[in-house]
């Protein structure tokens, strides 16, 4: 909500024509503007021009359109498309599903919940590399603890009778009918923590006397859940499915260090194919072409996004339509789904009615208990099993930290040897040890530390001012400026990171961490100001103008009186882009060639030598790399959660 500004008739001409506030605006959106425009808008404009040349020899051609028409016929690029449609849609699916259902149990906890809530976040703060490295190994086919614990336990053999998987043990990474399904589960393990939060902010904001209202009424558990809760949370869910979508259909990383988009091209995304025809190919114009057709759909991501948070969308769309399009949209992308993928279909539709039946059938004899008056009963059977599915959504997610954890500490007998999976016998520093003497691991750490502050600072002070701008002040251009930001956003980095490359050549910052200082905030700033324009609006619009009145300027509201109430909504967004930066691989990837110059992700990468993995270093390294994040994140979760109940969810 925007200050309301003077009459009309006190405004000059130019305020009239650009806005009250336009030149506060341009000065608080100018640092934006210009690494936005500089590092992201001027590379997407070469992109643009780069994808109507063809290279023939060292020369580039104009061909026009001829890279977007012959992309009609590209069996690669039609499969990477319904691939990315996939992976985003059965990923969000569940992340919505276990998200709602881990902030739903976290919510109703009267103890241990920061604590809960702190562990919960650990998969979304680990760095990318680490997930892929874990998950690989535990999804090996021969020395995996997934088979080993599922041959034990009996499920493996029932799930290859049930036909859910084709063999047993089952190559999870390597089964073309498995493949896809593996990275959506590790994906999903990823991208829950951060549903958690979103919902568990969602659900605080929830005025309780609407509970006890449903209750009077004799409304059941199910029923304050459909008529209460999910509405209540709409927005919420709208906004965090869009987000996350936009993300998921960009990924490259977590696919590329997972199986590099094998076996053959069952899992290649379609970013992944660009990067294959723009880098492996030297086909810079076929590549860009890939990308930059997909851009409409994803542009009208975000255009839908803003719209919504800016509340327009519900006030203009009539009742009934509003109330049915949810209903079309499932039920148009549950039949492309079927015709894209019908054997992923029907397995994951058959996990996935597990989970909604177990929930159900639980809460249905809870309901019937408490009917019949055995509160008693019903209370101790929720209390056991919320424990159950909290027991459960622990080991799902702690898992794999679990075995990076044991792993760091075992030798290197043991390693090779395979003995003492779950528990070293006896424990040893010898991982550690060798990670420091073999590697110049201390190096890649300070490295990441530097980089990671310093564009966590500049992405910090250029979102706290574009945030209030967008936020406070009234100028023409500001829902176009919002848009452009949050389109900025979702550029793959396959995309950009080949002009960014040529900039970095002209400006003499490759091989530096500066490089990696400049551009990080391309991919952290526009989520930052998103959010903390959001948490700006939710402060009180009576306390700046009162300062105001008793005579501070503008800008002396802005430092004295909102800056002070935005520090829970400053911390959240110091916390993610911090975490963005220390877990980035690509751009780190591409820009840096030199040892001395590598981070924590990229330097990890480099120690898998062909067919050779140090899996006890590797472990350690996880562990090292993993836990200043997630310590950070411990300590400051509360201030995360209330940071995106005020920006999130009121945004």
């Amino acid at each position: 909500m925007r200050s309301p500004g003077p009459a009309l008739g006190s405004l000059t001409k130019v305020q009239r024509r650009l806005g009250r506030d336009w030149r506060l605006a341009t000065l608080f959106l100018a640092p934006t503007a210009i690494l936005v425009g500089a590092l992201v808008l001027v590379p997407i404009v070469r992109s643009m021009v780069t994808s109507t040349t063809e290279r023939h020899g060292s020369e580039s051609v104009f061909v026009g359109l001829d890279n977007y028409l012959a992309l009609i016929g590209d069996d690669q690029f039609r499969t990477g498309v319904v691939n990315s449609f996939v992976f985003t849609a059965w990923a969000e699916v569940f992340k919505v599903v276990l998200g709602l259902a881990a902030a739903l149990l976290l919510h109703h906890r009267r103890r241990g919940r920061a604590v809960l809530t702190g562990l919960l976040l650990v998969p979304w703060v680990v760095p990318t590399v680490v997930t892929a490295f874990s998950w690989r190994s535990l999804l090996d086919p021969i020395f995996g603890s997934v088979n080993n614990l599922l041959t034990i336990s009996g499920i493996g053999p029932l799930l290859a009778s049930l036909n859910l998987v084709d063999a047993w043990p089952a190559g999870w990474l390597s089964d073309p009918s498995l493949a896809m399904p593996s990275v959506i589960l590790v994906n999903v393990w990823k991208g829950v923590p951060f549903f958690t939060v979103c919902f568990l902010a969602g659900l605080k904001a929830i005025p309780a006397d609407q509970y006890e209202a449903a209750t009077i009424d004799g409304a059941s558990t199910w029923q304050r859940f459909v008529h209460v809760t999910l509405p209540g949370l709409r927005h919420v869910i709208t906004v965090t499915v869009t987000l996350s979508s936009i993300w998921t259909f960009n990924n490259f990383d977590l696919i590329w260090l997972l199986t590099q988009g094998g076996p053959g091209d069952v899992t290649a995304p379609y970013v992944l194919v660009a990067y294959s025809k723009a880098i492996l190919q030297l086909q810079y114009g076929a590549g860009a072409a890939v990308t930059l057709v997909m851009l409409p759909i994803i542009a009208g991501l975000v255009f839908f996004l803003v719209r919504l948070l800016r509340d327009d969308t519900g006030t203009r769309m009539p009742g009934p339509t509003r109330r049915a399009l949810p209903w079309v949209f499932t039920a148009a992308v549950t039949v492309l789904l079927f015709w894209a993928s019908p054997q992923i279909f029907w397995r994951a539709a058959a996990v996935l009615g597990v989970i909604l039946l177990i929930a159900a059938a639980v809460g249905r004899v809870v309901s019937e208990l408490r009917t019949r008056g055995g509160r008693r009963t019903s209370a101790l059977l929720s209390k056991v099993g919320s424990g159950v599915a909290m027991a459960g959504l622990l080991a799902f997610v702690l898992g794999p930290m679990y075995w990076i954890a044991v792993t760091a500490f075992k030798s290197e007998g043991q390693v090779v040897s395979r003995t003492d999976d779950l528990w070293p016998m006896p424990w040893t520093l010898e991982q550690f040890g060798a990670l420091f003497t073999n590697q110049p691991f201390g190096r890649w750490y300070l490295n990441t530390i530097l980089v990671s502050a310093a564009s966590t600072v500049v992405a910090l002070v250029c979102a706290v001012l574009a945030g209030y701008a967008l936020a406070r002040l009234r100028f023409r251009g500001a829902q176009g400026f919002t848009v452009t930001v949050l389109l900025t956003y979702v550029m793959p980095g396959a995309l950009l990171f080949i002009p960014l490359y040529q900039l970095l050549i002209g400006w003499r910052l490759t091989d530096s961490l500066w490089s990696l200082v400049v551009t990080y905030p391309t991919f952290t700033l526009p989520f930052a100001t998103w959010l903390l324009a959001g948490y700006f609006s939710s402060i009180p619009i009576d306390l700046e103008e009162a300062a105001l009145v008793d005579g501070c300027t503008r800008v002396q509201a802005f430092g004295r009186i909102v800056l002070p109430l935005a520090k829970p909504g400053l911390l959240a967004v110091g916390l993610f882009t911090l975490t963005n930066a220390w877990n980035e691989f690509l751009f780190a990837f591409v820009f840096i060639t030199k040892d001395e110059y590598k981070t924590l992700p990229v330097g990890m990468q480099s120690m898998i030598a062909g067919d050779v993995v140090p899996q006890g270093q590797l472990a350690a390294a996880s562990l090292l790399v993993s836990l200043p994040v997630v310590i950070m994140y411990a300590f400051g979760q509360r201030f995360l959660t209330e940071g995106l109940t005020a920006g999130a969810v009121k945004g």
